[in-house]
């Protein structure tokens, strides 16, 4: 493991080939060297987590728990964005930067209401989901676009509260905005009759879900339980495979096959299998589940090369960079 000293706690992290850049800090970055370089922007703002488009060039800086966020281009502001006040206190803002199928790329958040998705051309600002609106009552959040551009996750809640994961389908919200009105491709059976902690996309047809320990009244299998990671299919309707874990996984990011879990420490998981592939406790990371709740425990800050081999997690004082096993081995020199 290496580690990079830091003159003050990362609030983002992202690669730019072996450089790591921290979006929210203004641009500060760190070299192979390990050698921090200052920032050459101020945003003047309180902003403390960020997204990035799949080609790198747009980012936006939000306040997790708060109202205001700006989309970038590089360095260059392109336009400030904003979500509702209301509850956005207790559950994090729902931003996502993805490309369509087309190549276009776009931003997804929910600029008016809490439970009205919003697609926009990220260059022009064109609202691409215009058209009569018939939105339920579930709060938006930790939103992603699947690779290839089919796909919206939404891994939010309901007002039990609840967590929730939804999918959509983004060819048709682009013809009928009110497809992300309704309750997407995921079908209620065999569905989840757990609380869904965290999710993400791990190809373009397949989603890891990962539950808690709370569950709904009168729940049967063969849907995802309590305390479970499960991968499911869009082209089988499905889940291919369900797993029962001992520990919270806290947030997700996908690596073939394979998921890093966040909650407490990093650990490497199989998502065949449930089975903890390797783990590093000596790394914290917060101890966080859902995008809803307590509002001083943090979103961990980490990055994964796309190499898949090299995870970087902000710690108070440090970056901690991780190889990860399974793959060729790391060629990033140790710093000094």
């Amino acid at each position: 493991m290496i580690v990079l000293k830091v003159t003050a706690e990362a609030q983002s992290l992202v690669w730019d080939g072996d450089d790591l850049v921290d979006v929210v800090g203004g641009g500060r970055r760190w070299g192979p060297d390990g050698v921090e370089h200052p920032a050459p922007v101020n945003h003047g703002f309180p902003f403390d987590r960020s997204v990035v488009s799949p080609s790198g060039r747009y980012s936006v800086v939000y306040a997790e728990r708060g109202t205001k966020a700006l989309l970038l281009d590089g360095d260059r502001l392109v336009r400030e964005l904003n979500r509702s006040y209301y509850q956005a206190d207790v559950f994090d803002y729902p931003v996502a930067l993805g490309a369509l199928q087309d190549g276009r790329e776009v931003l997804v958040h929910c600029p008016e209401e809490y439970n009205v998705l919003e697609i926009e051309d990220a260059e022009s600002g064109e609202r691409l989901t215009l058209g009569e609106r018939h939105p339920k009552d579930v709060f938006h959040s930790r939103l992603a676009v699947s690779p290839g551009g089919t796909h919206l996750l939404s891994a939010g809640w309901l007002w039990h509260p609840h967590g929730v994961v939804e999918v959509f389908d983004l060819a048709g919200a682009l013809t009928d905005p009110a497809v992300l009105d309704g309750h997407g491709v995921l079908p209620e059976e065999p569905g989840i009759v757990a609380e869904v902690a965290s999710a993400c996309w791990l190809d373009g047809d397949r989603l890891a879900v990962a539950t808690g320990g709370e569950s709904l009244d009168g729940a049967e299998t063969p849907a995802l339980g309590q305390g479970q990671l499960g991968v499911w299919s869009l082209s089988a309707q499905g889940w291919v495979h369900r797993s029962k874990v001992d520990f919270s996984i806290g947030t997700l990011i996908a690596r073939g096959e394979t998921v890093v879990s966040l909650y407490g420490h990093p650990r490497l998981i199989d998502v065949t299998t449930g089975a903890v592939v390797a783990e590093w406790p000596t790394v914290e990371v917060p101890r966080r589940d859902g995008s809803y709740g307590v509002t001083h425990i943090p979103t961990p800050v980490v990055a994964l090369h796309p190499d898949g081999i090299r995870l970087a997690v902000a710690q108070p004082d440090s970056i901690a960079i991780i190889t990860l096993p399974g793959r060729e081995e790391s060629r990033l020199p140790l710093p000094g």
